[in-house]
């Protein structure tokens, strides 16, 4: 496995603690205690040259590549209009074009293997429109045009591509004053407790969010032999938000 975080802070994100370094090398330690081989390297999506490094050096060392998941993603808020030239920018630096540079620097790779899997995170943003997220909103419907189109330039070399779309997940993303303040918009402290009928009223079944597990699985199976022939598919795992 190969693994990278900038581990560092971004300028537009200050709603929730992002990644550090000690939680890649739990990250390490965890994959390690299944008696499995890891790599991994800080590195930013944003810098085409050190995705480049880090994907050969953990070809070389872990023998090739052969699934490439490309979640690294941000999250910050504000009406359309009121967003800054700093916040569009950062957001699709990271949430659109990191995944392009992500999948760019791992095609050689799969390609050199003889065929392989790429799952790209976008999000229930990226099949409808979200209010006080449009920059998001906009990255997550251009992952869907990115995978749309590799699904079918990279199907003569047995790679297949499709995205993910979560509805909230129970992470720091969610869980801070800015996302509860989309759902209790009146509220000028908003908590979670203020946002739960918010958060219930975007999905069809009865919850409020789901785990980050359900996403790893969707994610393990677009990635399996069992999903040997999907290829170009937008899956929700979304309590049925994308349907409401």
């Amino acid at each position: 496995m190969i693994a990278i975080d900038s581990c560092a802070p971004i300028s537009t994100v200050d709603e929730y603690p992002l990644p550090t370094e000690e939680d890649l090398a739990e990250t390490v330690a965890e994959v390690e205690r299944l008696d499995r081989r890891i790599l991994a390297r800080r590195a930013d999506v944003r810098d085409a040259t050190a995705l480049t490094a880090v994907l050969e050096e953990g070809a070389a060392e872990l023998g090739g590549v052969d699934i490439v998941v490309a979640n690294a993603g941000i999250a910050s808020y504000g009406l359309s209009w009121e967003l800054t030239d700093e916040m569009w920018k950062e957001m699709l630096d990271i949430n659109l074009t990191g995944v392009w540079q992500t999948a760019k620097a791992a095609v050689p790779h799969l390609r050199t293997r003889g065929g392989g899997s790429m799952v790209f995170t976008s999000s229930i943003g990226g099949l409808k429109g979200i209010q006080h997220v449009a920059h998001y909103v906009s990255a997550k419907h251009g992952i869907v045009g990115l995978m749309r189109t590799m699904a079918n330039e990279l199907a003569p070399y047995g790679i297949r591509v499709n995205t993910v779309h979560p509805t909230n997940v129970d992470t720091h993303m969610i869980q801070n004053p800015g996302t509860w303040g989309m759902f209790a918009p009146d509220e000028p402290e908003p908590t979670q407790e203020m946002a739960m009928p918010g958060f219930m009223s975007l999905n069809a079944l009865p919850v409020p969010w789901i785990e980050s597990v359900d996403i790893s699985n969707a994610v393990l199976f677009l990635s399996s032999d069992e999903a040997r022939y999907i290829t170009g598919v937008t899956l929700p795992v979304d309590a049925g938000a994308a349907v409401r």
